[in-house]
C-alpha cells in the first residue's frame, strides 16, 4: 500500500522545527553571530523594560494601597494628614517583611544592588547572583513601598543583571558577550526607569563595564532604545521634572560660583556616602553586641525612620516630590538645609538597617536641595548678575549624584534626560567636574567601588588589581607528581619557616610571598578539617603565576580596545 505523502505545510513546520533545533545547538555550543547578538540584545532589552516598568508600577501599587492615595506623586504631602502611628507602623511592617525575606533567600542578609552588578561584570564574566537577586528586587518594592528612604534605580538594574544572567547561562555566553549581554540589561533598565535612552546606554560602559570599546557599543544603545520604548508606551514621553522657566545663566561672569558650587556638592556626596557606612558599621556592632536576630534589623531601621517620617515625611520613598520643589525654587533656605541633612540621615539608616533600594534617587534630592541652598546664599549676595536660583538646583542634583555615582558623564546626561533642559549644560558640566574630582579623592571613586572595596574586592584599582583574586592557588599550582613539580623536602622547609598559602588563597595573596622571599614558588597546603594534619597540594611557581596574570591582562585590554 502506497503510503500518502505529508502535505506541503505539515513538511514547512518540521523543517521550521529541524532549523530552529539546529540554531539552538549552535547558539549554544559555537556562540551567537553578531546580527543573533543584536536580536538577543533587543530581547533583554524588551525584557528588562518591562522588568523595569513593572517594578516603578508595583511600588506606586503598594504605596496606594498603604498609604490610602491614589496621587502617589504627592505622597509626602498627603502622609502629613494620617494618624502619627499609621506613619510609624507602616516602616515597621515593611522591614520586618524584608528582614525575613532576606534571612531566608540570601546567606548575609544583605541587599544585591548596583555594585554586585559591577562584580558580576569584572570577576563573574557578567554574571549576577540570580536567588538572592529577585529575593533583593523584592525587598527593594518593599522597602520603598513602605517609607525606606531610598531609590530604585539599583534594584531595577541588578534585576536587569539577573535577566542578563539567565540568557547567558542559557547561551553558555563567554565572558565578553556576557559582560555585553549585562550591559544591555543595564542600560534598558535605567532608559526605562528614568526615561534617559542616551544617559542608560552610557551609565552601562561608564558604571557597569567601565570601559568603552566599540563593539559593545551597538548592542547596548539597542537595548537601551528598547527599555525607552517600553517605558514610553506605557507611561508617556514626560520628563521627570518640570522645570521653571527663565532659569537663564548669566554666562561667563556666574561660572566661579558653580565652580564652587561643585566643590560644596562634592563635600555633601562625602559627607552622605560616609554617613551610610558608617551607620552600616553602628548597625553591626549594634547587631552583634545585643543579639539582634538578623531578620530583626531591617524593622528597627523602620521604626526609626517611622518616627523621623511623623516630622519629616519628605524622607518617605524616593522623594521626587521634594526634588521637584527644590527644582522649582518652591523652598526657602532652612528648608532646603534641614531638609537635605534629615535626608541624609535617613537614607543612612535605610542602607544601615539593610533595607532595598538604591543610591541614586536619594543623591537627586539632597544634590537639588543643596543646589537651591547655595543658589538662594549666592543670588542673595549678588542678585544683579545672578540668575535664577533654581538652575544651581539642578547643576546640585547634578553635581552630588554625579560624586556619589562615580559617574560625570552619563549622571549629566541623565539629568538633562530627565528635566528636558539643555540649555544650562554649561553650568552642569562645571559642577559635576568639580565635584567628582573632589570626592574622587576622599573615597575610592564612587559609592560602589567603596563597597566593594569594604568587602575586599579592589576594583577601583583596575584590572591590574582586581585580576589577581580571581585566580586560586589550587587551579595555577603544580601536583607534587607533575613535571617540574617542586621538591618536597625545600617545600616542608619553606612550610616550618612560614612561608605558604592556602589552597584557597588567591595570586593576590600570593604575589607579597612572592616579594617577601623572592623564592621561585610557594608551597600550597591543604586541610580536610580543623583538626586535621595538612598535606602538601603542591607548589605554586612565580613564573606560571606572572603567565596566568600575563594573560588575563591582555584579555581585558584586547576586550577594552576591541
Amino acid at each position: 500500500m502506497v503510503q500518502a505523502k505529508p502535505s506541503l505545510m505539515r513538511r514547512t513546520v518540521a523543517r521550521g522545527a529541524r532549523a530552529t533545533r539546529n540554531g539552538w545547538a549552535v547558539l549554544r555550543h559555537e556562540g551567537p553571530s553578531q546580527f543573533q547578538f543584536w536580536l538577543i540584545a533587543l530581547a533583554i532589552g524588551i525584557g528588562a523594560g518591562f522588568a523595569a516598568l513593572l517594578f516603578r508600577v508595583g511600588i506606586t501599587s503598594l504605596q496606594s494601597m498603604l498609604y490610602g492615595t491614589q496621587d502617589t506623586t504627592h505622597l509626602h504631602s498627603f502622609a502629613e494628614t494620617l494618624p502619627w502611628g499609621w506613619i510609624v507602623a507602616i516602616p515597621v511592617a515593611g522591614g520586618l517583611a524584608v528582614g525575613v525575606i532576606l534571612h531566608r533567600f540570601t546567606g548575609d542578609g544583605r541587599v544585591r544592588s548596583v555594585a554586585d552588578v559591577i562584580e558580576g561584570a569584572a570577576m563573574h564574566d557578567g554574571r549576577v547572583e540570580k536567588r538572592e537577586g529577585l529575593a533583593s528586587a523584592a525587598a527593594s518594592l518593599i522597602t520603598l513601598s513602605t517609607g525606606g528612604s531610598s531609590g530604585r534605580e539599583g534594584p531595577v538594574v541588578h534585576m536587569a543583571g539577573v535577566i542578563a544572567t539567565w540568557v547567558s547561562d542559557r547561551i553558555n555566553a563567554n565572558g565578553i558577550d556576557g559582560r555585553d549581554l549585562l550591559g544591555c540589561a543595564v542600560a534598558a533598565a535605567v532608559s526605562a526607569s528614568f526615561n534617559a535612552p542616551i544617559a542608560g546606554a552610557l551609565f552601562a560602559l561608564e558604571v557597569v563595564l567601565r570601559h568603552f570599546a566599540l563593539h559593545a557599543f551597538a548592542p547596548i544603545v539597542i537595548a537601551s532604545v528598547a527599555g525607552t520604548v517600553i517605558s514610553r508606551l506605557a507611561l508617556g514621553d514626560v520628563t521627570e521634572f518640570t522645570l521653571p522657566g527663565g532659569s537663564a545663566l548669566q554666562f561667563y561672569v556666574e561660572l566661579p560660583a558653580f565652580l564652587l558650587l561643585g566643590l560644596v556638592c562634592g563635600l555633601v556626596a562625602t559627607v552622605l556616602m560616609r554617613a551610610i557606612f558608617a551607620v552600616e558599621q553602628a548597625g553591626n556592632m549594634v547587631q552583634v553586641r545585643l543579639r539582634v536576630p538578623r531578620w530583626l534589623r531591617p524593622a528597627m531601621s523602620g521604626l526609626v525612620l517611622g518616627i523621623i517620617a511623623t516630622q519629616f515625611p519628605h524622607i518617605i520613598g524616593v522623594g521626587y516630590e521634594t526634588t521637584s520643589a527644590a527644582l522649582t525654587g518652591q523652598l526657602v533656605l532652612h528648608e532646603a538645609v534641614v531638609f537635605a541633612m534629615v535626608k541624609t540621615a535617613a537614607v543612612a539608616i535605610t542602607f544601615g538597617g539593610r533595607m532595598g533600594g538604591g543610591v541614586f534617587s536619594p543623591s537627586l534630592m539632597v544634590g537639588a536641595l543643596t543646589g537651591l541652598a547655595f543658589g538662594l546664599i549666592a543670588t542673595g549676595f549678588a542678585p544683579t548678575v545672578s540668575g535664577a536660583a533654581t538652575l544651581y538646583a539642578l547643576a546640585g542634583m547634578g553635581a552630588v549624584a554625579a560624586a556619589v555615582l562615580g559617574a560625570p558623564i552619563s549622571t549629566t546626561l541623565i539629568v538633562f534626560e530627565m528635566t528636558g533642559d539643555w540649555q544650562t549644560g554649561l553650568a552642569v558640566m562645571v559642577a559635576v567636574s568639580m565635584s567628582t574630582a573632589l570626592s574622587s579623592r576622599l573615597v575610592k571613586r564612587s559609592f560602589f567601588l567603596t563597597q566593594l572595596e569594604e568587602r575586599h574586592l579592589h576594583l577601583a584599582a583596575g584590572p591590574q588589581t582586581y585580576l589577581l583574586a580571581m585566580f586560586r592557588a589550587g587551579g595555577v599550582m603544580r601536583a607534587p607528581d607533575a613535571p617540574g613539580a617542586a621538591d618536597q623536602a625545600e617545600c616542608w622547609r619553606m612550610v616550618e619557616a612560614g612561608n605558604y598559602i592556602g589552597e584557597n588563597a588567591t595570586l593576590e595573596n600570593a604575589m607579597p610571598v612572592f616579594e617577601r622571599t623572592g623564592a621561585e614558588f610557594i608551597p600550597v597546603l591543604r586541610t580536610d578539617g580543623p583538626d586535621a594534619a595538612p598535606e602538601l597540594a603542591g607548589a605554586l611557581f612565580h613564573v606560571d603565576a606572572l603567565k596566568v596574570y600575563n594573560r588575563a591582562l591582555a584579555a581585558t585590554a584586547a576586550e577594552e580596545h576591541s
